[in-house]
């Protein structure tokens, strides 16, 4: 059968005067300019936002109003003191390198607008923005953790690299415990019975709690953050969530608000999220473990391999510089008492410097991988670390190693673990290490280093005071 013949049809229009602009397109998260953030805020009926911090133990810190006047120039400010109370809200006393400001005077919020998001979890429609911290005549101050991660960053920059970085975040799901006397219990999972322990990758487990998952995959993509993978970890309804690979601003940014949305979404499920490094008594601890690599900015080539493929010199220094530093630095990466309970023998944690290839119970691993992807791991900080001062620490000691010509000790090829322990075993060693190292005063500042001391020592004065059930239970009527 024939085809028809079809004409074509010419149309003239009268052309316009005047062509519409391009609707702006509306990004998960971020936009460039303030210009973009008042459409994207229009577009999405948003009627308040959070303008959030973190402070030094990584808790979201700031102001919230409405989104008329954030477009609107205002001014925002919060008192310095915010960045010299403990974990529990109280004020240490002043020492030689611990001190207030006098006047207590304003420090100001700069929103980062590559960051604005939603907040999926409110009712009403609201977004969030992460801030950077200035003084009044706008210098970046040094002290805060942001700051402090943007500061190594800059080091490596200088020298034409660009760091990278992968954490994995683990957590515990723990039932509703009112009363701090008490110990944490699994929640009940789906199933109608609390889940047990030993379930590492099990897809059972993450089952349990399907539907929180998805809340929590739901209330990520809302707010543009990628989960790499998930999976269920050793400890009783233990998870962990594994990132993309990326800068390390970024992707602490990403951490701060991962903590923020899982423990939304266990509170929606009448259920808690804990980020504690060590909540259950006898249970594994929960990591942030942290890959590390680093690129030629002009050419992306990774700096850890030589053009044959082999390793390079700046890997094993980067190495050496995490072995010689980070014990120095441990109490950025565990900054709590309880963070040292995971740091003990026998506890899937490990209690050593050494490293190793594909070795697990090193410190330092250096995962199986192509010449591109050379990587190390580090399996030492805690999932209640905050994330910027973390990753600030463990890329700033591998930077020291390289910068210094730090050699490594021989790759273990056994069981590193066994033996004693090779780190601080608490929270004032580690403090007194990060004090008495001039190396490490170089690179984080005089400032910044007797600001955090300081709360951490408040902190183990305010932990002195409560008496444990260990101290009742052995001592009540034996001594």
């Amino acid at each position: 059968m024939a085809a028809k013949k079809v004409r074509s049809k010419i149309i003239h229009k009268t052309p316009a005067t005047k062509p519409k602009p391009a609707p702006i397109e509306l990004n998960t998260r971020g936009v460039s300019s303030w210009k973009e953030a008042a459409e994207w805020l229009r577009a999405r009926g948003i009627e308040d936002i959070e303008c959030i911090t973190p402070d030094l133990a990584g808790v979201p810190r700031g102001k919230m109003m409405p989104s008329s006047k954030f477009t609107s120039n205002t001014s925002l400010a919060l008192p310095s003191a915010i960045y010299r109370h403990t974990i529990s809200g109280e004020y240490p006393d002043e020492t030689e390198e611990f001190h207030y400001d006098s006047r207590d005077s304003d420090i100001k919020l700069v929103p980062d607008l590559s960051t604005l998001s939603a907040v999926p979890w409110e009712t009403d429609p609201t977004a969030q923005v992460i801030c950077d911290i200035v003084d009044t005549e706008g210098k970046a101050v040094s002290y805060t953790p942001r700051n402090v991660l943007k500061h190594v960053v800059e080091l490596y920059r200088e020298r034409g690299w660009k760091p990278v970085v992968a954490p994995e975040i683990e957590f515990y799901l723990v039932a509703k415990n009112d009363d701090p006397d008490y110990p944490l219990k699994p929640p009940t999972g789906r199933s109608g019975r609390a889940i047990q322990g030993g379930q590492g990758y099990s897809i059972a487990g993450i089952n349990e709690f399907d539907e929180l998952i998805d809340d929590i995959y739901h209330f990520s993509a809302a707010q543009g953050l990628e989960i790499d993978t998930l999976i269920h970890e050793e400890g009783p309804a233990q998870l962990e969530i594994n990132l993309r690979h990326g800068d390390p601003v970024e992707l602490a940014d990403q951490v701060f608000m991962f903590k923020r949305t899982i423990r939304e979404a266990a509170l929606g499920h009448g259920i808690y999220a804990t980020f504690m490094a060590k909540p259950m008594q006898g249970q594994a601890g929960s990591a942030m473990h942290i890959h590390q690599s680093v690129v030629d900015i002009k050419t992306g080539k990774n700096v850890f391999s030589n053009a044959d493929g082999s390793a390079s010199k700046e890997f094993y220094n980067f190495i050496g510089g995490m072995q010689t530093y980070v014990p120095k630095t441990l109490v950025m990466m565990a900054p709590y008492v309880n963070s040292y309970r995971r740091l003990t023998p026998s506890m899937s944690a490990p209690v050593n410097n050494a490293w190793g290839y594909d070795n697990r119970t090193t410190a330092f691993r250096v995962p199986v991988s192509n010449a591109q992807a050379r990587r190390v791991e580090n399996r030492l900080p805690s999932s209640d670390a905050n994330p910027y001062l973390a990753l600030a620490a463990s890329l700033a000691c591998g930077l020291l190693g390289i910068m210094k010509g730090i050699e490594p000790t021989p790759p273990s090829d056994g069981t590193a673990n066994e033996g004693s322990v090779d780190l601080p075993r608490g929270l004032l060693e580690g403090v007194s290490l990060l004090e008495t190292e001039p190396a490490l005063r170089e690179i984080f500042g005089n400032e910044f280093i007797g600001m955090y001391a300081g709360v951490k020592r408040g902190e183990f004065e305010t932990f002195m005071q409560v008496i444990s059930p260990w101290e009742r239970e052995y001592l009540l009527l034996n001594v």
